[in-house]
């Protein structure tokens, strides 16, 4: 599952993969932040080798893709937080074989449209339809 996370509003997006690919994680990340693209200007990504083909997603998205440290996931703490919040829709030991997309947009939704304490009891939809906003004036 390729699982994206903004810094800003701490909205979610996801989308299940078949396999930890390169190709499809490129494919997943571009499909998922192409309606986003005037809002992306970085991605951080961690060091796997599902993310080869970084430059692709660079130009597809004219942002630019940094890499965390090996090791040190503390450099990606959002997207790690939010995959323990995804935890609660799917435990450890999830066979992700057999999850589809749609179970996957539900728990997004979910998680999209919860307070957050961080966030002034706002949810990350109503975070990022401001910011929308703002960057549309």
């Amino acid at each position: 599952m390729v699982t994206i996370v903004d810094r800003k509003s701490k909205f979610t997006l996801s989308q299940q993969v078949e396999r930890k690919t390169a190709e499809l994680v490129t494919q997943a990340t571009i499909s998922l932040l192409e309606p986003y693209k005037h809002l992306v200007h970085t991605i951080t990504a961690d060091n796997g080798k599902e993310f080869a083909l970084h430059e692709k997603i660079s130009e597809a998205l004219n942002a630019e893709v940094y890499f965390a440290h090996p090791y040190a996931s503390w450099e990606r703490g959002l997207n790690e937080n939010t995959n323990g919040l995804l935890r609660q829709y799917f435990p450890k030991n999830t066979d992700f074989r057999l999850v589809n997309q749609k179970e996957v947009e539900v728990a997004v939704e979910r998680l999209n449209n919860r307070p957050r304490k961080t966030l002034g009891y706002k949810s990350p939809s109503q975070i990022l339809g401001e910011y929308t906003a703002e960057a549309a004036t």
